[in-house]
């Protein structure tokens, strides 16, 4: 007798030790997942940067040449800005 009720409790410890070890093979790989869809989102909107910083270096440019002083003007207005919300 007990060694059968010996046996079922190692059994039953077994059972939860392969549970545990399941769920936490589960959560890892949800946590990888996870990683992983974070990364391609990071990569994503870097990409995306990458063209909004392409695009405002040639309106930029295109300001500068057409228009030298109009885009002084809004480059101290913003420098202006910047500064006093860097105080604030």
């Amino acid at each position: 007798m007990a060694q059968s009720s010996y046996g079922s409790g190692s059994d039953q410890f077994s059972n939860l030790k392969q549970k545990a070890t399941d769920q936490l093979g589960r959560a890892a790989d949800q946590a990888e997942d996870m990683a992983n869809r974070v990364a391609e989102q990071g990569r994503q909107t870097a990409e995306r940067m990458q063209e909004v910083a392409g695009s405002v270096k040639g309106a930029v440019s295109k300001s500068v040449k057409e228009q030298p002083m109009a885009t002084l003007v809004v480059a101290a207005i913003v420098g202006f800005v910047l500064g006093a919300l860097w105080k604030s």
